[in-house]
């Protein structure tokens, strides 16, 4: 999908040491309006701090964050608390361990954001996580807790609580990779229907092929910078950079054997 005149979000120069350990080297990228966008690349190579940054969760230590619509964020500068809540509501993140309160039911944590954080009606919060819950196929577990979900139905509930707050950007941090094998599928067909119907998405993956299938754009990451991007098509059949190349052989290469 080609970028809108104005991107939905503008990143530009994300830096981020913790210690010595500089984790993020002046990161730039954009996401247009409708656009998925993978970030792949060897695990401890920034990718999860820069997704933590968009949603102001890690605050690094320079580079700046500009929504549409003129909200922007100097990190190099200081930030009030409106300013961080502000960049908040812009987006929703979705965990790679769910995240779910367990002390509520499916119902209480759907509508638990949009109710305490957003002032909506509690009878609109429901009436919109009932229709939600039934579109990734949860609603006879509305009053479960937790605990009785499966790991997919969990993750499923975490994308449904994300998409109640109406974000305009879903984060999604690894969301298949403590699932195991069997489950990973059910929650790529939720992310691969989102992406059909034109949510904004980026995403910290291990499923290669899910981002080759689904991303506009795809991000490989490797010491704290982005060292390839490009469509999945040309950066997975042919990547220009001999670090992508390596580990895409690591990766992919054994599957298509």
């Amino acid at each position: 999908m080609a970028h809108t005149e104005e991107p939905l979000l503008r990143v530009s120069g994300i830096t981020k040491s913790f210690g010595d350990n500089r984790v993020l080297d002046g990161v730039d990228f954009e996401v247009g309006r409708g656009e998925v966008v993978c970030l792949i690349g060897p695990s401890g190579s920034g990718k999860t701090t820069v997704l933590r940054s968009l949603n102001a969760l890690e605050t690094p230590d320079a580079g700046v964050l500009e929504f549409a619509g003129g909200q922007r964020i100097d990190f190099g500068a200081r930030q009030s608390k409106q300013q961080r809540a502000a960049l908040r509501d812009r987006s929703a993140m979705v965990f790679q361990h769910h995240n779910l309160f367990p002390h509520l039911t499916v119902l209480e944590n759907v509508i638990e954001g949009p109710v305490r954080a957003h002032g909506v009606a509690k009878v609109t919060a429901v009436t919109d996580a009932e229709r939600l819950l039934d579109r990734v196929g949860l609603s006879a577990k509305r009053d479960a807790y937790p605990h009785q979900l499966s790991g997919g139905q969990q993750q499923r509930v975490g994308i449904v609580r994300a998409l109640a707050l109406q974000p305009d950007l879903l984060l999604f941090d690894e969301p298949t990779s403590a699932l195991d094998p069997e489950l990973v599928g059910e929650v790529l067909i939720v992310l691969k229907e989102l992406a059909d119907e034109g949510w904004t998405m980026v995403i910290v993956t291990h499923e290669l092929g899910f981002a080759r299938r689904v991303a506009d754009e795809v991000l490989f990451f490797d010491g704290g910078v982005i060292v390839e991007r490009g469509a999945p098509k040309q950066l997975f059949a042919q990547p220009r950079n001999e670090r992508t190349r390596r580990f895409l052989d690591r990766i992919l290469r054994p599957l298509d054997e």
